[in-house]
């Protein structure tokens, strides 16, 4: 590197970072070195390791180890403490060193050449490729060895990065918000497709769910022992690349100046994090956040320890604090729960809560960069009132339609006949109990539907942000955890009880994205930032929850999480259907003043308009009616999206128009997945939900790619 370059450097790296993440100054540890560091990190794993060797189900404690260790070969409870040892905790503990350390080096990568503190194998989709290619191969039976395993996942969390970096656009320059949103659709397309594997294929893929939340349980010492040499090598290779990553850190420009490879610079090094990140979902399953966290701490490290910085020490250091919290949070949940308790807890739970928590505290620290503006041409010329009304007339008949089709088909293809006489009542019983277990679920559909289109109508246009909906804003998992809580704790007060949490939580949910995001006002990247993070603590949390309820009622609460209208009668459509005729009188009478919230800040000021208050109320308006939704058909997401964008790009952007047409588009979006669900592999069944985001997730990511971000 050149003098220029090398006095150029500490003033670059105090600079803002693509996100906008200023490192902390380097003070009071400045004449520390990098191999100071990884010697402390290393027997701070050791120490943790030997804690973490304590934590078990066999009653076999610390005293018992220390006596083996000193040669005594006896027996706790009638079991040999050596078996225990070499047969349950070891591989544990060498499990979730590897899994940690390769997670911690694979975020590192990422985020060096992304140059972006959010970027993860988690926020860039890696781990949903890699959980979903493995469990499409356990879908169908096929057996493969453990090297094929890593095949397997390393192909499918390859072509998921290489998605959303190419949705994202240039790594160099890549948007924080643009980054997370390409990641957490590609995510939730992969999760949706998962989730329908292990439905369809329950007896191939039982167990899972609970490895899919990432579990550190081993049969023995195998399979660590196979991955540590690949994770040694890759981290080697990865080591070759640090000092063009030190360059690169100076911009794309001077890097090449300074005869950096660039482009073959950044795809080795996320190669390497995807095969890293591929070991390590082979080896214990999907564990979330590690590979955010690890590196975000390592960076911090950074600020203080300045030889950190370089990348030759920032790798191992990451690798090291991964590992470190991944035994600090395995052997805390056996600690705070038991290990009776915490046995059936994966431990990709407490750290998914850790990772949501991080990423609410990076979002509240990075700078906004503006509103999300509209994709080019969708504000179109002004559209006339025939046309709106033709609109509006053709969607309300397709809606009709939709809904007389779900009545008729299913695992039995009725007759529109056989609708004359169920409603004359003269029809046979068969007939009739297919009538009745179908007219609640279609009502279901369409009802919430409407509603989380009309919420989606109202946070678009209240945030100025057309890729916010109620489900990337958190507000569905915070009902769907409330929904979970009753079902999974057996409290008395049934379906009243279900619908009073689901909305309290989803509103609550509500209350604290807006909260914290609150800084000068709504920001958009703020906000949506924000939002995913509650969304994804939350559901970690709700997944805590059905891991530790009855094992059979899992797969019934996932299918229902999924978004369905199984098993729903009229007693369920009556609260969704009671806060739209509540909701849409209110809302139209708002649609003037959400015109102008949607222009900016200014203009309802001028024109008197109570800026805050308004659009408090209304997004509480909006909070109310995902809440609902989710009691009619779980939770759904990717509706208030899709609907209210099409309604705007048929109708133009005013609310007085773009409400009942979102409305009517949302409505029948739910229809049409909840019958397709119900028909394409009658019997079986698949959720709405599944069905919604597996088309949602493209169509948002095209959205996305015409937006400008």
């Amino acid at each position: 590197m050149s003098e220029a370059a090398q006095a150029e450097a500490p003033r670059r790296e105090a600079a803002p970072d693509a996100a906008g993440e200023r490192p902390l100054p380097g003070r009071g540890l400045r004449g520390a070195s990098g191999a100071v560091v990884l010697v402390v990190l290393l027997l701070v794993v050791v120490l943790v390791g030997m804690w973490h060797l304590t934590q078990g189900t066999s009653g076999i404690g610390v005293w018992d180890l220390l006596r083996y260790a000193t040669g005594a070969r006896e027996t706790v409870g009638g079991v040999a403490v050596g078996d225990v040892l070499t047969g349950s905790r070891l591989p544990r503990l060498f499990a979730g060193v590897a899994v940690g350390f390769a997670l911690g080096v694979a975020g590192a990568l990422l985020q060096s050449v992304t140059r972006n503190v959010l970027a993860s194998p988690d926020t860039l989709a890696v781990t949903a490729g890699s959980y979903f290619a493995l469990s499409l191969v356990a879908a169908f039976g096929l057996a493969v060895p453990l090297w094929a395993s890593g095949g397997v996942a390393f192909v499918g969390g390859l072509v998921a990065a290489a998605v959303v970096l190419g949705l994202a656009g240039r790594a160099s320059g890549t948007s924080t918000t643009r980054l997370i949103l390409a990641g957490s659709a590609i995510a939730m397309a992969l999760d949706a497709a998962t989730a329908m594997l292990l439905i369809l294929f329950k007896e191939n893929t039982t167990g899972l769910f609970a490895w899919g939340s990432g579990s550190l349980a081993q049969l023995n010492l195998d399979a660590s022992v196979r991955a540590a040499p690949l994770i040694v090598v890759v981290l080697a290779a990865a080591l070759l690349l640090s000092r063009r990553l030190d360059a690169l850190r100076l911009g794309d420009d001077t890097a090449a100046s300074l005869g950096v490879p660039v482009r073959s610079t950044r795809i080795g090094a996320v190669l390497f994090a995807v095969l890293l990140t591929s070991v390590s979902v082979t080896l214990a399953g999907p564990i979330a956040f590690v590979g955010l966290g690890a590196p975000v701490l390592a960076r911090l490290i950074a600020g203080r320890v300045h030889a950190v910085n370089r990348h030759a020490i920032l790798l191992p250091v990451s690798g090291l604090v991964g590992a470190l919290l991944i035994l600090l949070a395995d052997a805390g949940l056996r600690a705070l729960l038991g290990a009776e308790g915490a046995a059936a807890i994966p431990t990709g739970v407490p750290t998914a809560v850790l990772g949501a928590v991080l990423i609410v505290v990076l979002a509240l620290r990075l700078r906004d960069s503006g509103s999300v503006r509209q994709p080019q041409h969708a504000h179109v010329a002004l559209r006339t009132r025939r046309r709106f009304v033709l609109v509006l007339t053709i969607g309300a008949v397709l809606v009709v339609v939709a809904a007389v089709v779900g009545l008729l088909a299913g695992s039995l293809w009725l007759r529109t006949g056989d609708v004359v006489q169920w409603m004359q009542g003269v029809a046979p019983d068969l007939i009739g109990r297919a009538f009745d277990e179908r007219l609640p679920r279609v009502l279901s559909a369409v009802l919430a539907g409407a509603a989380l289109a009309l919420a989606g109508c109202v946070v678009q246009g209240t945030v100025r942000n057309p890729l916010a909906e109620p489900g990337i804003l958190g507000i569905t998992a915070g009902a769907g955890l409330g929904a979970v809580i009753v079902v999974t704790s057996g409290i008395s007060g049934g379906r009243p009880l279900l619908i009073a949490l689901a909305v309290a939580l989803g509103l609550g949910t509500f209350a604290l994205v807006a909260g914290l995001a609150w800084r000068g006002g709504l920001l958009p990247d703020r906000f949506v930032l924000v939002g995913i993070g509650c969304g994804y603590g939350l559901s970690a949390i709700t997944t805590f929850l059905l891991l530790r309820s009855d094992p059979w009622e899992t797969p019934r609460i996932l299918t229902w999480l999924s978004g369905t209208t199984y098993g729903r009668t009229l007693p369920d459509v009556l609260p969704v259907a009671i806060v739209l005729v509540l909701a849409v009188p209110v809302l139209f009478a708002f649609r003037h003043r959400l015109d102008l919230l949607a222009v900016d800040d200014d203009t309802p000021r001028i024109l008197g308009v109570r800026l805050e208050r308004t659009r408090l109320f209304v997004l509480a308006i909006a909070a109310v009616l995902a809440a609902v939704s989710v009691v009619a058909v779980g939770v759904v997401g990717f509706v208030g999206l899709i609907a209210p964008h099409l309604a705007r790009s048929l109708v133009g952007a005013r609310h007085g128009r773009s409400i009942p047409v979102s409305m009517v588009i949302g409505g029948l979006l739910v229809c049409v997945a909840d019958t397709l669900g119900r028909t394409l592999i009658a019997p079986s069944q698949l959720p709405a939900g599944l069905m919604i985001a597996l088309v949602g997730a493209p169509y948002f990511v095209w959205l996305l790619r015409r937006s400008r971000v």
